[in-house]
């Protein structure tokens, strides 16, 4: 019977202090949520409108207007409060948090009598709430809303926001469940929502709502078939009918591979393997396996990005993945992450962390300016300049991000993400007292982040992990009980791609034939002591990654890593025309520390290559001739900071 073996940490129990991580929680902190809430107040002409707030004054009867935006508008203040929640936790900020106590305010203005809470509805069409749920995102923008209560309630205490989206999770209880009207959302989000609300007010109905979202979805007969033609008006004019879209193509639990647009299918996963550790649903676990399986061997990008095509924002099929027009929507890896994160409370398995340090070190850190003022929606891993419009316009990638866009899901996602990168890096199992010697407290380090942690484990203990990953590949961690000893387990992720380790404890290396080693997790139980240091120390060498030879864009091409960074060829280190570029199977790889006055420190690749000449002629009986040229690669997450150039992750190899 599947359970979860490990929780979800607070976020207070993190404190990260870390040299590459900080940076980014500290821009989020200083930059990145004051430049965002004026984008959502409408303060930045020079940026794309929002409108966000002001449709909410407009919904709560305090300002006239028209209702402006996406249909999902709200979602974006709710992602930028739930971001907001997570600062106020990790660094209190009594001005920042009356701004959000005042907005908060403004949405329980604008909710109605009965609870329900969508200013869209509300303002421009309330003849239509609920008649489009395939569409009209709905439950999607409750959902975000209920994350963002949830998250304000335990950073502050605060119970504004909680109350009044109980008020809207009660409204949707009310309507939507088993012998009441039936629904299934469109976009899913509700589903984690309502098992983060569960949790947070132990109200079951909420347990039971989010579980008959999750089973309705692909029974029969068709949902949002039968709502289109049912309701006889459209708002995307979407086609209801295809069942891959919106993950409806069966039941959850016979579902086998990826479908539809990536980022519902990683949302409706994430609350499956939640749903699944909750009931201890089997079935649905295995459901989950299968679906994570394919997705990250079959349907997912070297970065971590998923969803192949503009066309539906999708998965295509196994192993079409192209480089240029690909689609990798930044929130499809930050999904990715929350995936690969509940699998691990099921199973702590490498296979599902090292999916997770992926996706964060590269698909989604991609998705953000090195200034946090500019954002990629799409994160392409080809791009070329200078095309006509109509190629540009299919290939949809800009080489240089926007400060914001009408369709701004994904800003505030990142900063909510980034703002509570310490659930992400532990977690723990802590059991009540047993005389089973099996049944020990055990700490679970998913991720090379320094800081410290405190964990109930053992009576009360406290973790400071010091590191310079990922520039360096050394991990310690010095554990300070507040007794004089602790009993309890340490667990300690090995990645896939290190080929060489070795841990030490208190300066001695311990023999590695010896060591209890599970599914990727070193598992060290002892009775630990004030100052006693384990060391994890990786090998770090530059590496070559070849594509499974079915992925038909990268035959013949080779992409290099360096722990977990994806790397690239930019134009402003390696000049135009990096299609001529070569890299010699026999050419060494080397890494070295550098610095730029707009990407900062970091560690660089260099490598010997070819670049090919033309000469004049279109067609030739004789090969190119190439000449010999230094190449400089960079981090993928660091391309498009500094000019407007082609960038390129597979490069041929000769």
């Amino acid at each position: 019977m599947v359970k979860k073996q490990e929780h979800e940490i607070s976020l207070s129990s993190f404190r990260i202090q870390d040299s590459f991580w900080s940076y980014f929680q500290d821009l989020v902190k200083d930059t990145v949520i004051p430049y965002q809430e004026q984008i959502l107040k409408d303060e930045l002409p020079d940026v794309e409108k929002s409108h966000a707030i002001e449709n909410f004054r407009i919904a709560a009867g305090e300002s006239d207007g028209e209702y402006y935006g996406m249909v999902f508008q709200d979602s974006d203040v709710a992602k930028w409060l739930e971001a907001v929640a997570y600062s106020l936790a990790l660094s209190p900020d009594p001005e920042l948090e009356k701004r959000a106590d005042d907005i908060i305010a403004l949405i329980g203005r604008a909710q109605q009598e009965d609870g329900y809470l969508n200013t869209y509805f509300t303002v421009k069409e309330p003849e239509h709430r609920w008649q489009n749920l395939h569409d009209c995102h709905e439950l999607y923008c409750a959902g975000h809303m209920i994350e963002a209560a949830v998250a304000y309630y335990e950073a502050t205490g605060k119970r504004d926001l909680l109350d009044i989206m109980c008020r809207m999770a009660d409204h949707i209880d009310h309507r939507f469940g088993k012998g009441k009207t039936r629904g299934v959302p469109g976009h899913e989000e509700i589903e984690l929502a309502l098992l983060r609300l569960y949790r947070a007010t132990g109200e079951d109905r909420y347990l039971h709502l989010a579980q008959y979202f999750i089973d309705e979805r692909g029974t029969e007969p068709d949902y949002f078939e039968e709502e289109e033609k049912n309701r006889g008006w459209h708002y995307w004019s979407t086609d209801g009918s295809n069942r891959n879209y919106a993950q409806n193509y069966a039941p959850v639990r016979k579902q086998d591979h990826a479908a539809g647009h990536s980022v519902r299918a990683v949302y409706l996963y994430t609350a499956m393997a939640d749903l699944a550790g909750e009931i201890h649903d089997d079935a649905l676990w295995q459901a989950c396996l299968r679906l994570f399986d394919n997705t990250v061997n079959r349907q997912m990008y070297i970065t971590g990005g998923i969803g192949s095509t503009v066309h539906g924002e999708a998965f295509t099929t196994d192993y079409d993945l192209p480089n240029d027009t690909i689609y990798a929507e930044t929130c499809a890896s930050i999904g990715l992450v929350f995936f690969a994160r509940r699998m691990l409370e099921l199973k702590p398995d490498r296979r599902f962390s090292d999916v997770m340090e992926r996706a964060l070190y590269n698909g989604v850190l991609s998705g953000m300016q090195h200034d946090g003022k500019r954002f990629f929606y799409v994160n392409p891993l080809e791009v070329i300049p200078g095309l006509s419009g109509q190629q540009q316009e299919y290939r949809h990638v800009l080489p240089k991000r926007p400060k914001w866009y009408a369709c701004a899901c994904c800003p505030p996602n990142i900063a909510r993400l980034l703002t509570s990168l310490s659930v992400y890096a532990w977690g723990e199992a802590i059991h009540p007292k047993t005389t089973d010697a099996d049944r020990t407290d055990t700490l679970y380090s998913h991720l090379y982040i320094g800081g410290t942690f405190t964990s109930k484990a053992g009576g009360g203990v406290t973790i400071k992990t010091e590191t310079g990953y990922p520039w360096n590949g050394t991990v310690r961690y010095t554990v300070l009980p507040e007794q004089t000893t602790a009993d309890f387990t340490l667990s300690v992720r090995i990645p896939e791609w290190c080929s060489a380790f070795s841990f030490s404890l208190n300066r001695n290396v311990l023999d590695q034939e010896t060591l209890d080693i599970r599914d990727g997790y070193l598992y060290l139980n002892r009775s630990w002591k004030n100052g006693d240091l384990l060391e994890l120390t990786l090998d770090l060498p530059v590496r070559r990654i070849y594509a499974n030879p079915l992925v038909r864009e990268n035959a013949g091409r080779v992409a290099l890593m360096r722990g977990p960074l994806v790397y690239c060829l930019e134009q402003e280190d390696n000049g135009a025309q990096l299609q001529t570029i070569r890299i010699p199977k026999d050419a060494a790889l080397s890494a070295f520390e550098t610095t730029d006055p707009v990407l900062g420190s970091y560690t660089a690749v260099s490598v010997s290559g070819l670049r090919l000449i033309p000469d004049g002629s279109l067609y030739s009986e004789r090969p190119a001739k190439a000449e010999s040229v230094p190449l400089h690669a960079i981090p993928y997450y660091l391309w498009g900071n500094r000019s407007e150039g082609e960038m390129r992750v597979w490069i041929s190899e000769n």
